[in-house]
């Protein structure tokens, strides 16, 4: 029996509505707030902490972990931004290379990160957590982007090649402008503590379909 005139519009319409949200959620930021997180997997948005003006000297973001969030609270001197993620109480500090908290178990320094003078930035703090093969959308951001990596490897592709973050390694950091593809690489879940520098006055990330990535970073050698 052939089918009825209603049952073919009926499942237009339903192809049509799964390309329109397909699309929708094509156009949709990397990272959403942690507040609608329904389970594990993804980037989650922490928190986005206005910092302002940053001076002119080299600034870095540095990285302390405390027993407990009190702790936390009383070592941040003012600026600081009190987190926990991944399993740990973190005071996070946009400053110069030698600023240091009076407590803490300091963990790293990520930087010197490309930022402008006069610019009033705000810092958006993120948690990532990937499965190998995972991938963002194509964006770009309005200041610089870095990771902390715990765990996993990530390799993010821009119009000037790969940078490839790993557990132990170097700390990635994008300026401003490029737009970008992330993929998470090797054989492990990427773990990742993420932050978006960005122009106060702009969205910290924008969604663009003007650049195609290379496909480099599957074509790159894994661990």
């Amino acid at each position: 029996m052939g089918m009825s005139l209603i049952a073919l519009w009926w499942m237009v319409a339903m192809l049509d509505g799964s390309v329109a949200a397909l699309a929708q959620l094509a156009d949709q930021p990397t990272c959403r707030p942690r507040e609608s997180r329904a389970g594990e997997i993804g980037c989650w948005i922490i928190v986005d902490d206005p910092v302002g003006t940053l001076p002119s000297e080299a600034v870095f973001w540095h990285l302390d972990t405390y027993p407990s969030q009190a702790l936390a609270e009383a070592a941040n001197a003012g600026g600081g931004t009190v987190v926990e993620s991944l399993g740990k109480f973190w005071l996070f500090t946009i400053a110069g290379h030698n600023w240091r908290p009076t407590s803490g178990d300091h963990v790293a320094d990520v930087g010197p990160l490309p930022v402008r003078p006069g610019v009033a930035y705000s810092a958006m703090y993120m948690e990532a957590i990937f499965t190998p093969g995972m991938t963002s959308s194509r964006h770009t951001h309005s200041g610089p982007e870095a990771w902390y990596t715990l765990a996993g490897e990530t390799c993010l592709e821009t119009p000037d090649g790969i940078m490839v973050g790993r557990a132990g390694g170097p700390p990635v950091i994008v300026p401003a402008g490029p737009p970008m593809h992330l993929t998470a690489t090797g054989t492990i879940e990427r773990r990742a503590l993420v932050l978006i520098l960005h122009d106060g006055s702009q969205p910290a990330t924008t969604v663009t379909h003007a650049w195609t990535p290379k496909g480099l970073c599957q074509a790159a050698p894994q661990r």
